[in-house]
């Protein structure tokens, strides 16, 4: 029996259902969006805040590494003890280790030299932080140093001192690089010279403020007597402004001669755009206690009086960068004896 079957038609969709395809693909299309876009800030965040911690790890190991070996003598000066009237021996040596607040510092200065800095520039408030030292020989006749010293620029120093006061010079500061980015410089004075070599160091760094701790003076001493009371621990710490006396060279070298410890204090920051938070915020590197303008015993904080520290302008930030603070604190290893106006220096 033959039986006439009808062919089965094949319908399409309608615009109705079409458009509504459409739709629900577009709403899935801007999810996966949102959630790339998401995946990839976080990365972009992730990634700003870990760059932030290694360069403040690299920033405390390398001044650490300097603070510790300012001060050292090679061999044949260590041993010895400084002759007093002389011809060529200097009664008043420059301090190891010396500093300049809130200023800003060019390659033509000299190893002390610096300039105040205007507010609102980059890198208002920050400080510089001179460290003096003489590279190692194994010997005391020997032509060579060693190579275990190193300048703020890792470079390992070989040239030794040929006399008592000859140092090779580290000195970090705020500058400026090719993009008007703040950044920690390094000026570098090999020894036996006045060539002073400029690098940076680390990008991003806006704010690089130094406290000294100093053990039996007070601010601006004028004295140049050791007290009774000295030890070899910091009762107090003080800016680099409270131990410089203005005209009176002799008390100023006897109040750097009594650092015992150095307290550095950062704040660092990522490139713009890499942070969705754009609050207002004030970073504080030494923290809002213990205010230490007036010099108190156990102060080891910021100062309202000192830009930079405590609320100072320049400190609030409404930007979209990643910022951080870093605090630490380093103990001088070798002493740097005492000098008086009358040419004595104890020690070596």
């Amino acid at each position: 029996m033959r039986t006439n079957a009808r062919p089965t038609r094949h319908l399409g969709v309608t615009l109705i259902e079409l458009m509504v395809a459409l739709a629900v693909s577009l709403i899935v299309v801007l999810a996966a969006m949102a959630a790339l876009n998401v995946a990839r800030q976080g990365f972009t965040v992730n990634d700003a805040a870990s760059q932030l911690r290694e360069n403040s790890r690299f920033i405390t190991d390398l001044v650490q590494r300097l603070v510790v070996q300012t001060g050292f003598k090679d061999l044949a000066y260590s041993t010895t003890n400084r002759p007093t009237n002389v011809t060529g021996v200097v009664s008043n040596p420059p301090p190891v280790i010396y500093g300049k607040n809130n200023q800003s510092r060019t390659s033509s200065d000299a190893w002390d030299g610096g300039t105040d800095r205007v507010q609102g520039t980059v890198g208002y408030g920050s400080d510089i932080l001179v460290l003096r030292f003489q590279p190692n020989s194994s010997s005391s006749t020997a032509g060579t140093a060693d190579g275990s010293m190193i300048n703020c620029n890792g470079e390992s120093l070989t040239t030794p001192a040929t006399s008592r006061d000859d140092y090779a010079i580290s000195i970090l500061h705020v500058g400026t690089d090719s993009d008007g980015e703040p950044a920690l410089m390094c000026s570098s004075i090999p020894i036996n010279s006045t060539t002073v070599t400029q690098t940076m160091l680390v990008r991003g760094v806006e704010n690089f403020q130094v406290l000294y701790g100093v053990d039996s003076i007070g601010p601006a001493n004028t004295s140049t007597a050791v007290s009774s009371a000295s030890d070899i621990m910091p009762d107090r710490y003080l800016r680099a402004d409270q131990l410089t006396v203005s005209g009176n060279l002799a008390a100023t070298y006897f109040n750097w001669r009594r650092v015992r410890s150095v307290r550095v204090g950062l704040t660092l920051r990522s490139a713009n755009g890499q942070s969705n938070d754009v609050s207002s915020a004030s970073f504080y590197p030494f923290g809002l206690a213990a205010d230490g303008s007036a010099g108190a015993v156990a102060t080891a904080m910021g100062s309202s009086a000192d830009p930079g520290t405590l609320g100072s302008a320049g400190t609030l930030f409404t930007d979209r960068r990643l910022r951080r603070s870093v605090t630490f604190t380093i103990h001088l290893r070798n002493s740097q004896g005492s000098c008086t106006s009358t040419g004595a220096c104890p020690g070596p």
